[in-house]
């Protein structure tokens, strides 16, 4: 099955700022993986790595085997959609469409037939018609996913396609692109600074920082046993509770000790004293913002009415706690 990336000690500066730093990563046949990480992190830098519109300073990056580190961007079996469509505003969508299939040589006619099924594809179909300005953002999107998949590349990557439309159209649009790769079985990889979108579309989540990968591996592991206390506190919202040498969870100076919000509980038996500061009441839940007498802030996620207000005194029972080295913030 073709598909497969390899990439093996990728790096990319640019001046004195290492944007990429030695990064190894097999991406499988098939395989949908999404990199996520703040701004700056390399996530975006990494996609034009492999589309060919950059190139490293050194490292390999394997295409089904063979390296493309050195190879024309037009050259490359892969396709690339972006944040901001990049469509032709004078060109109508199914000018859009059958664009680079007349630039490859493809016959009028069959570039049409072959742009009317990929519009169908995508739910298009009836704007093949309209310029770009007398669509919707998400409209637009779909055409660029609809361009995308008319190269029928070995790999998909997408740079942060969906940050631009608002938030059920996104929802959407996410649930769009989970079908569609559930159909085609092409090998994708999606950048986003968005964790939700990372956890729910991606087989595997790469997680990176500062040019370098912290942790891969499926959504709810990357989660549930977070590498160091970086992914800790970047995935999840709100974060982990990072409390150094433990403090009220427990442990001693070389330890910092970890509790996700939805895993501290509201109990008049529990060993932690605290004092709300503030509500979040967001319908379907609340979080709670408290402090301990010692200072420890610490987020507790509780269902829609927690029954408690600003000034009023809890306790709280830490049911599940990661444990990290003090040190070097690796997990233990």
């Amino acid at each position: 099955m073709k598909g497969v990336i390899r990439l093996a000690a990728l790096t990319r500066s640019y001046g004195t700022t290492t944007a990429v730093d030695g990064v190894d990563l097999e991406v499988r046949a098939g395989e949908l993986i999404t990199l996520v990480g703040p701004s700056g992190s390399g996530k975006s830098t990494i996609l034009r790595l492999i589309a060919g519109l950059d190139r490293p300073d050194s490292g390999r990056i394997l295409v089904d085997d063979v390296d493309v580190a050195r190879m024309p961007a037009h050259r490359r079996a892969v396709a690339m959609v972006f944040q901001d469509y990049a469509l032709f505003p004078h060109l109508t969508v199914l000018g859009n469409l059958t664009f680079g299939l007349r630039v490859r040589k493809v016959r009028r006619a069959e570039a049409d037939q072959r742009a009317r099924i990929a519009a169908q594809r995508l739910g298009i179909g009836d704007l093949l018609d309209r310029y770009p300005d007398q669509m919707s953002g998400g409209q637009r999107q779909r055409v660029a996913l609809a361009r995308a998949l008319l190269r029928d590349p070995s790999v998909y990557l997408l740079d942060e396609p969906l940050a631009s439309l608002d938030a059920p159209l996104r929802f959407a649009t996410r649930a769009d692109l989970l079908a569609l790769h559930r159909e085609l079985r092409t090998t994708t990889i999606h950048v986003t600074h968005d964790q939700h979108e990372a956890m729910t579309l991606g087989d595997r989540v790469v997680v990176l920082a500062a040019g370098q990968i912290r942790q891969v591996g499926p959504p709810q592991q990357v989660y549930d046993a977070p590498a160091d206390t970086f992914v800790a506190g970047f995935l999840g919202s709100p974060p982990m509770n990072l409390v150094p040498g433990g403090g009220v969870l427990g442990g001693d100076a070389t330890l910092t000790l970890g509790v996700r919000p939805e895993d501290l509980t509201l109990d008049d038996a529990g060993r932690i004293a605290a004092t709300v500061e503030a509500v979040e009441a967001l319908g379907s839940e609340a979080i709670l913002l408290t402090r301990c007498p010692d200072g420890t802030r610490l987020t507790v996620r509780t269902g829609p009415r927690p029954g408690v207000g600003p000034g009023d005194e809890v306790r709280l029972r830490a049911d599940r706690l990661h444990r990290f080295d003090a040190a070097t913030g690796r997990r233990r």
